[in-house]
Formats: structure tokens, C-alpha cells, sequence
């Protein structure tokens, strides 16, 4: 049987199912839904594969279930009291290579047997309303009382096992169904939700819910599923197979596109934080030149990538360029492209550039205080006139691209001393996002903390390590002139040294405090120095500190 063909009937058997399903990937994306799902919990008629599952399902309880199965990698199992009754929802990790992968969501409607199974275990009902709700189940299932004596046994369950009704009835459970655990549910209360039970040769799937009436455990009821587990796994590694297929693809159009980071990528709920999040959403939704300003380190392209990916460009390419990484001559070339014959060695038919490549999309212009005063008049003409020309051709081609630029440096401070022209600067200064180094939001550097710790041993394939109190208090005291990217460096430096599964101070490249303080002046001397424009004399008085001190 071929691969699409296996795909269809896989899908058929989802559309079919009576019960809820929907799977996510790792990220929490919803892959797929069923129509019984999406009747049950889908807010909105909005195709629903692709988005945050957050935005999918109405019930709060059922997303936290799903993303908490991603965290813990463990199966879970809630009861949800929902406006259309009494539901079991049960969550599944997805693994794949001992890596959670995903996680899948069944969510089932019990509220007509729980009815009637209360009813029964209080005489408030017939046996034959019962046992009419029972028997239209396919999947087997069994109650029993107090003393663990079967009360039911519906006619699925008799043809598995090759018994008749009146042949069960009353017994004891475990002469009834070998490897049973109905009398271990009564005793503790606690439901047992998809374990795997041996029955008959067979590794079934089965569940056990205890009924409680004023308080106390009165009954308890059995399911099992008539599917050998082998087939599930079978339908494990089709969703595992698809799963792959389609993070190939979406890898693939994260190199076409460029853009990886979204707004939930930023970490960090300082007030800061919040404010330029918020002002990045707004900002977003225009076409508006962007200028983004930092130091290094501060995560500039992180914001570059979301701003990209929260504006309605985002299904389209988004393009970056490093202004210091190239000479001139070829930075032109790389920015604008070229015609054939513009150069020695130019390519056969020419080459599109970068603003052409970024077409409907964004151009993010990394380090733009590197820029040549040569090339920033060519870049002024586009702000201006939405035009370019490649090198080497007279022609002007229309091109849509959203600009963002980002720098460390003071460009202010460069138009007063000639080096970026004035124009360009109020071009670019639109709207502005200032990024906070990390000294200025130390009460991020926890979550940052915990964020990279695990991005970091996920990537080193190490199992994930905590921190302690002092280390962390350490982190946090350090001034960082080096921002998110040192502290980065740091965690992976700690999480290499490190044999314990703690990280401590003593995994730390902790500095004595004579070398801590050393650096922080040399730090304050080149911030007081490029603000003069390297003049000493007004650096010290900058600084507030005299000649001779300034030179020691």
C-alpha cells in the first residue's frame, strides 16, 4: 500500500471517530483535528491547522493538558466538566528517538454512561436503560460493586472473551478477565487511564474509573479498547513519519523565508519588556521603516524576526544583510545586484539582489552604522522613491520591501561628526525600538535563565540541569556588558564543566571583584569616549573624574 493511501485511510479514521482528537507539534502548532473535536472545543470557524493551540481551543484546561504533556513528557488524564457535560480528556507525548515530539489529545464524552452507571449503582434506574447505553459501545466494558462482583458485562466484552452474560454476572472480576486491576481501583480511588493489560495474548488498551456516590468509592468501570497495542504503534510511527515529513517542510520554508523567531521567542516580563512588545505588535501591522538600537548582545535580530512574523509580510521572505561582514565593493553588489558585464567576473545574465530577493517581504539591515557614506545615499533613494538600480545598469526597478535596520552604535553622534548622513538617519528614524541591555532588566535574567538552560541542553543532548540559588544570585549581580549573548555563553560554558545535576558557583567563570570592577570602568571609559568622539580630555569630564585618574 502506498504512502498517500496510508495517509488517507489514517485521516479516514479520524474523521470517523466518534471521539475528540487533535494532535500538536512540540511547539504546540495544532497538525490536525477531527470533526467531533472540533464540534466539542474549536472557538471560531478558522482553519485550525497551522495556529497556536491556544488560539484553537476554547478550554482553557484542555491546552494547559497538552502543553503540559509537552513539558513532562508524561501521559495525562483530566476529567472536564464542560457546557455540554461530563468529558475524559486523555493526553499522549509523542516521541520520537527519545525526544518528545509532539503530543495527541483524545477527548471523550462520558456523560451518558456516567448517568447511567450512577443511576444503576443507586437503583434509580433500569437495568435495561443501562444496559441499551452499554451495548451500543463497541469497545468493551464491565462495572462492578463495592466487593469487586461484575454487575455488567456488555456483549462486545463476552464475544472478545467467549462468554456469556449470565456465565460472569456476580463473580468476582478477576476469575473474569485475567491481568485485571478493577479491584486495585476500588480500593485506591484512582482511575487508570490507557495502560497497556494482557489479555487473551493480546496487549490491550484499557481503563479503569472508579465511581464515587456521597464521598466513597461504590463501583468502578472498565473500557478496552479491541485493538492489539502493535497497531498503534503501527499508527504512532505513521503520525511520527508525518511529523517528520512536515518539520522537513517547515524547515525548508524557514530557509526560504528566513525568519525563525516570534514574539513568544523574546523572553523576559519586565515592565521594559512588556512595553516594547506591545509596541512591536502595534508597529508591526504598517509598512513603517523600523530602526532598531542596542548594544551587542541585546538580541536586535531577535526582534528583527518578530517584528517580520507578527505583520502581515510574514508568508513572505524575510532577508538579512550584515553591513560590517562585507567590503564595500561588494556590498553594493550583494544589496542591489548587478547586470551582466557591470564587473570583472560578474556572473553570466547578472544577479538580483538582496532588496529584489526580499520582494513583499522585509530586508533587515544588521550593523547599518558600518555602512559607507557611498552606499548609504543609494539606500537613501530607496526610502525615497521605493526605487533601485543594480550596478552597472540605468534602468530604476520598483521594489516593495519593508526596511529594518538595527545598530549599537550612536548614529547621532555620527551625523554631528560626519560620518552618516543626516538625511539617511531621519529616514531610518521612524519608529524606534530601544532595546534594554540586560543590567537594566535583571528580573528577567531568571527566566532567561531557565529558557536557555533548556535550549541549551536540548542542543548538547545532555539531560537538563537546574540552577542553584547562588549561582543564580551571582547572574543576576553581574553586569553584563556583554547582554543575553553572554549570558548564553556562560550557562553552555556551566553546562559543560558541570558533572552534577546542579549548576553551581563553582561552574561559573566567577571574576574577583578587583577584575569585576576593571572591567566595568573600561566599559564606562569606551561608552564616555565614543560619546566625545574620542576625546580624552572631555571623556574624563564626562566621567567626572580628573586627567591623571583618566589616564591610570
Amino acid at each position: 500500500m502506498g504512502r498517500s493511501r496510508e495517509e488517507e485511510l489514517l485521516r479516514a479514521v479520524l474523521e470517523i471517530n466518534h471521539h475528540g482528537l487533535i494532535e500538536i507539534d512540540r511547539n504546540g502548532t495544532v497538525l490536525s483535528l477531527n470533526p467531533a473535536m472540533e464540534r466539542m472545543l474549536v472557538s471560531g470557524a478558522k482553519e485550525a491547522a497551522g495556529r497556536p493551540v491556544a488560539e484553537v481551543v476554547s478550554c482553557r484546561q484542555v491546552v494547559a493538558t497538552l502543553l503540559n504533556v509537552l513539558t513532562s513528557g508524561q501521559s495525562v488524564a483530566v476529567s472536564l466538566a464542560l457546557p455540554g457535560g461530563e468529558f475524559l480528556f486523555h493526553c499522549l507525548p509523542v516521541r520520537r528517538k527519545d525526544e518528545v515530539v509532539g503530543a495527541v489529545g483524545e477527548l471523550r464524552d462520558v456523560t451518558p454512561l456516567k448517568r447511567a452507571l450512577e443511576q444503576k449503582v443507586a437503583g434509580q434506574e433500569t437495568v435495561a436503560l443501562l444496559e441499551d447505553a452499554l451495548e451500543n459501545i463497541y469497545n468493551g466494558v464491565v462495572v462492578v460493586d463495592r466487593d469487586a462482583r461484575v454487575i455488567l458485562f456488555n456483549r462486545a466484552y463476552c464475544r472478545f472473551l467467549g462468554l456469556k452474560q449470565e456465565e460472569v454476572l456476580g463473580r468476582p472480576v478477576w476469575e473474569v478477565i485475567e491481568n485485571t486491576r478493577m479491584h486495585v481501583v476500588l480500593q485506591t480511588g484512582r482511575a487508570e487511564i490507557e495502560e497497556v493489560q494482557r489479555i487473551k495474548g493480546h496487549d490491550m488498551i484499557c481503563s479503569r474509573i472508579p465511581i464515587y456516590k456521597d464521598g466513597r468509592v461504590t463501583a468502578a468501570v472498565g473500557f478496552v479498547m479491541f485493538r492489539d497495542i502493535q497497531e498503534l504503534y503501527q499508527l504512532m510511527r505513521r503520525v511520527d513519519r508525518l511529523q517528520s515529513e512536515l518539520e522537513y517542510y517547515q524547515g525548508e520554508l524557514i530557509r526560504h523565508y528566513g525568519a525563525r523567531y516570534s514574539l513568544d521567542d523574546i523572553i523576559g516580563s519586565s515592565p521594559r519588556m512588556q512595553s516594547l512588545k506591545e509596541l512591536v505588535r502595534k508597529v508591526a501591522r504598517s509598512d513603517s521603516t523600523v530602526l532598531i538600537l542596542g548594544e551587542s548582545g541585546t538580541g536586535k535580530e531577535l526582534f528583527a524576526h518578530a517584528l517580520h512574523n507578527a505583520s502581515p509580510r510574514r508568508t513572505r521572505p524575510f532577508v538579512r544583510v550584515n553591513c560590517a561582514a562585507l567590503p564595500e565593493s561588494l556590498l553594493e553588489a550583494e544589496l542591489f545586484g548587478y547586470r551582466e558585464g557591470a564587473f570583472t567576473g560578474a556572473r553570466k545574465g547578472g544577479r538580483t539582489g538582496k532588496f529584489e530577493e526580499a520582494a513583499g517581504g522585509t530586508l533587515f539591515l544588521d550593523e547599518i552604522g558600518e555602512m559607507p557614506l557611498t552606499m548609504q545615499s543609494k539606500l537613501l533613494r530607496f526610502l525615497q522613491e521605493k526605487e533601485i538600480e543594480r550596478l552597472g545598469d540605468n534602468r530604476s526597478i520598483e521594489v516593495d520591501v519593508r526596511l529594518v535596520a538595527a545598530t549599537n552604535r550612536n548614529l547621532e553622534d555620527m551625523v554631528g561628526r560626519g560620518v552618516f548622513r543626516e538625511d539617511l538617519f531621519y529616514r531610518l528614524n521612524v519608529v524606534v525600538l530601544e532595546i534594554p541591555p540586560l543590567r537594566e532588566r535583571r528580573e528577567d535574567i531568571p527566566l532567561l535563565v531557565e529558557h536557555l538552560l533548556g535550549k541549551l541542553s536540548s542542543r548538547m543532548g545532555n539531560s537538563r540541569k537546574t540552577i542553584h540559588p547562588a549561582a543564580l544570585e551571582y547572574l543576576a549581580g553581574y553586569h553584563w556588558p556583554g547582554n543575553v549573548r553572554e549570558l548564553e555563553n556562560i550557562l553552555e560554558r556551566a553546562l559543560n564543566v558541570s558533572t552534577e545535576d546542579i549548576i553551581t558557583i563553582r561552574d561559573l567563570p566567577v571574576k574577583p571583584l578587583k577584575k569585576a570592577v576593571e572591567d566595568l570602568e573600561k566599559d564606562m571609559i569606551c561608552r564616555a569616549l565614543e560619546a566625545t568622539g574620542g576625546n580624552r580630555m572631555a571623556a574624563a569630564r564626562l566621567l567626572g573624574v580628573g586627567k591623571t585618574a583618566f589616564y591610570e
